[in-house]
């Protein structure tokens, strides 16, 4: 858990295409047969017909390897329905390099996807590209990725959880393997409002220390929160916190998070949700940066098609 962040209370501060179909590797190959149709030769002697050849089948290119590269999901890893796939590098891929790099990124699953270039809050630009589908996965697809030679990661998708937190109604509706609750919750306050749009959690801790002063708020806090489910990089929580004990479902009193009540209310969303699970908050002002964690669905298909290098 990195510390430091603004401790889950503050927003503080705040992506072409390749299509996958069965087997995306970013690569295409063809190849034409040629069939003799009974032609005559130069003198007027008929040619047998030809026998038409079979179509060459081309041996993929192997793949490179692709150094300092990093994949976010653990090799046999569950993940909820909007986990991105993500490689990062340790080292800026220059702009007129990045197609080349893009062609040793492999995804092995039946669906429409793309990858696309994205500024990641805390790197450079030129050290993250993203591979997200058209639309959610659907829960139990198998993807193989990989990253150059040498890295490959096998993943699995899950039951769909799906949370939609209304900051104007102060409630959260939990859409769950065709099952819906309503949970109350507090959530940013006037000017310390929790980004609009749509977030994926990244990780859980059963405790987190926050402090305020890491963000620019002071000494509003300084402490230790429960069951924090981690939604962005520059800090928001979905977390328990006890002013959510009165002011859940009644008034944002909160530095940002999203806050649910002690009585069991955030323990059983924090043992419900995996990483990948989609949290989306409407009826909020600004939207959360597609690079602050993994904000890839704020992006229309056009944009995040637009932020591939293969055209």
């Amino acid at each position: 858990m990195t510390t430091g962040l603004r401790g889950g209370h503050g927003r503080f501060a705040r992506a072409g295409s390749a299509v996958a179909v069965c087997a995306l590797a970013l690569t295409a190959c063809s190849a034409q047969a040629v069939a003799g149709s009974g032609t005559s030769s130069p003198d007027g002697a008929p040619h047998a017909t030809a026998t038409p050849s079979p179509t060459p089948k081309r041996t993929p290119k192997p793949l490179k390897s692709l150094t300092g590269a990093r994949i976010n999901i653990a090799e046999g890893q569950t993940v909820g329905v909007g986990m991105p796939i993500s490689v990062t590098f340790d080292h800026v891929i220059p702009a007129a390099e990045r197609a080349g790099a893009e062609r040793q990124l492999k995804v092995t699953v039946d669906v429409e996807g793309s990858w696309s270039w994205v500024k990641d809050r805390n790197l450079l630009d030129g050290q993250r590209v993203d591979f997200r589908p058209r639309a959610y996965w659907k829960p139990g697809t198998a993807v193989t990725v990989r990253a150059g030679a040498g890295i490959t990661r096998h993943f699995t998708v899950g039951r769909s959880l799906v949370a939609t937190v209304d900051v104007r109604t102060h409630s959260m509706t939990v859409a769950k393997a065709g099952s819906t609750r309503r949970v109350p919750i507090t959530a940013g306050a006037p000017g310390m409002d929790t980004w609009n749009g749509t977030m994926v959690v990244s990780d859980k801790a059963t405790k987190v220390f926050m402090n305020s002063r890491t963000v620019g708020y002071g000494d509003a806090y300084a402490g230790y929160y429960s069951y924090a489910v981690h939604l962005t990089t520059s800090g928001t929580y979905l977390h328990q916190n006890p002013k959510a004990d009165t002011y859940a479902g009644h008034q944002n009193v909160t530095h940002g998070c999203v806050g649910l009540a002690t009585d069991g209310t955030a323990k059983r969303f924090y043992d419900e949700v995996i990483p990948g699970d989609v949290v989306t908050v409407v009826g909020s002002k600004d939207t959360v940066a597609v690079g602050n964690g993994y904000g890839d669905w704020n992006a229309s298909w056009e944009q995040w098609r637009a932020g591939s290098a293969l055209k």
